[in-house]
């Protein structure tokens, strides 16, 4: 998560955002990725325990990270 971030923040991007649409999907299929790699791996006990948004929100960080 910490790398997703610091990716996040830099200044440029393996596709730059100048691009139209391919700029912001790499980083929306990047942190998707991320997200479903991490329920993966804590299990989807502990994320419905701590998950702040909605129900909705959670059922679709569920249902990517099948």
């Amino acid at each position: 998560m910490a790398l997703l971030l610091l990716y996040l923040l830099m200044p440029f991007d393996l596709v730059p955002d100048f691009i139209p649409v391919a700029g912001q999907l790499d980083d929306a299929i990047l942190v998707a990725a991320v997200l479903a790699y991490a329920a993966r791996s804590t299990g989807r006990e502990l994320i419905e325990e701590l998950w702040p948004g909605s129900e909705r929100g959670l059922r679709v960080v569920l249902a990517l990270a099948r």
